[in-house]
């Protein structure tokens, strides 16, 4: 295929050389309605671009087939049977995946380390979950993929389950060992679905983590604007095989979906994929050497631990690591990544991405330069400089990961939908959570609808939250109180 054309630019381009009068929504008209102070903030060329994707961008019976090939020409630079866009986001994205494999009541195998959109997908299908455990670090106190014999397990148990989901790369950057997951699956004759929001740029490069089409994946949600170069809910669905129908994931997507597409969105997509076939290589070239260069500063700066492969990978842990994903452990200045986030935003603006109790990341992409990069570790820098102002922290208390895997005895669409009352968090000890609760990033929920929950979960969300953790989906974000059901 001629990747050298972006059907979706080109019918963008071809729409306005055209000269065409819409009365059709968007309302501000191109932008000639749009308030003066919006536009010279957003740009005249952003509502310029916001055209209705039919009777717009494409006639009204889609007769262009704008659409159509711009999809088919990211299937083939990917190598995937199938590819659909979305402009929700991979939160909608992989609801739609799972809804394709399994249906209300029906068992589906997920790894606990899920995003909450996931859950989100559990409660709205009213499936029952099997959860498959995390590979628990005590010493880092993290949590990596489930392993392959996890999910063998699961089937062994149930075998009537309908597929399995897992999440790889994790926010963290570990990814699972896909390859086997994906044999276990299929020996079973079942679809595995993986969750690789953070992974749009792994099949454009080969010193970067096996992506899932490659290891043998039947469906794989991306999110290319997390690593790609694509606009704010810009995801993707890549499908290959036999056991998952394409026209079911469509109807599925089409179920949950908008019909109202954002061809700002599909713009982006169509043009990323154009660059990706025709700079990829030597972007993320770039981009790789310059990660190397910034994690062997980082680590040369007092009470810093840049986390690599020798502290993730290996038995019982991830099988590879992204290395654009920059881990910083900082507990060794006494204080919290919630600090020093909070911190080198206000004196530095340096905005990081993923914070916890002792960590900090850095989510580095084939845009980052010298220049990003060294404010980057100028602020950094400063951190360690200014160490005692970040001092004392308070402490968050962790629970032992026997503590954190709560048990599930309500589906969560039963426990979502229910009767429900809000009760001070000493008292929701024993109770059955009504809500997710999930620090965020990176938004694997603590606890679920439908789990008991216990003292120490609450304990860690309380402290975690006086620490400076977020809680934001919470009834009440500062889990002074907690949602749960009201039992017979």
């Amino acid at each position: 295929m001629d990747h050298s054309h972006a059907p979706v630019l080109e019918a963008l381009a071809a729409y306005h050389d055209s000269g065409q009068t819409p009365f059709t929504p968007p309302g501000h008209k191109q932008g000639r309605g749009a308030d003066p102070r919006v536009r010279d903030t957003l740009g005249a060329d952003v509502f310029r671009t916001d055209v209705l994707a039919i009777s717009g961008l494409d006639d009204r019976a889609s007769s262009g087939g704008v659409l159509a090939r711009a999809q088919a020409l990211m299937a083939d630079a990917v190598g995937a049977e199938h590819t659909f866009f979305s402009t929700c986001g991979s939160s909608l994205s992989i609801k739609a995946a799972i809804l394709s494999v399994a249906g209300p009541h029906e068992k589906l195998l997920v790894g606990r380390d899920v995003h909450k959109s996931v859950v989100s997908g559990l409660v709205l299908a009213g499936i029952r979950p099997i959860w498959i455990d995390p590979q628990w670090d005590t010493t880092h106190h993290l949590a990596h993929p489930p392993a392959a014999e996890a999910f063998a397990a699961a089937f062994a148990e149930h075998p009537d389950a309908r597929g399995a989901l897992v999440t790889s790369p994790t926010p963290y950057g570990t990814c699972a060992d896909l390859t086997e997951i994906a044999r276990v699956c299929h020996d079973h004759g079942r679809p595995v679905v993986v969750d690789e929001a953070w992974g749009a740029h792994l099949p454009f490069h080969p010193r970067l983590p096996t992506w899932a089409m490659d290891s043998g994946a039947d469906l794989c949600v991306t999110s290319v604007h997390k690593m790609g170069s694509g606009l704010e809910q810009g995801s993707v669905f890549h499908l290959q095989g036999e056991l998952i129908d394409p026209t079911v994931l469509k109807a599925r997507e089409d179920l949950l979906g908008t019909t109202s597409p954002s061809v700002l969105v599909y713009a982006a997509l169509d043009g990323w994929r154009r660059q990706m076939v025709e700079h990829g290589r030597a972007l993320f070239d770039d981009a790789l050497a310059l990660a190397a260069s910034v994690r062997s500063r980082l680590g040369a700066i007092d009470g810093l631990r840049v986390h690599g492969r020798e502290d993730f990978c290996g038995p019982g842990r991830a099988t590879d690591l992204d290395p654009l994903q920059v881990v910083v452990d900082v507990s060794a200045l006494g204080t919290t990544g919630y600090r020093v986030t909070d911190w080198v935003r206000r004196h530095h603006q340096v905005n990081l991405h993923l914070t916890d109790h002792r960590r900090i990341n850095a989510q580095l992409t084939h845009a980052d330069d010298e220049d990003t990069a060294g404010r980057l570790l100028a602020a950094i820098e400063d951190v360690s400089a200014h160490a005692e102002d970040l001092r004392p922290a308070p402490a968050v208390e962790i629970p032992s990961p026997a503590a954190l895997r709560l048990e599930q005895v309500m589906l969560p669409r039963d426990a979502h939908f229910g009767r429900a009352e809000q009760v001070p968090w000493r008292e929701a000890a024993g109770r059955i959570s009504a809500e997710m609760l999930t620090p965020y990033p990176p938004g694997i929920p603590a606890a679920l609808p439908g789990e008991r929950l216990d003292s120490e979960v609450l304990r860690y969300l309380r402290s975690g939250v006086a620490a400076g953790m977020v809680v934001p989906d919470a009834a009440d974000p500062e889990v002074a109180s907690v949602r749960v059901a009201v039992e017979d």
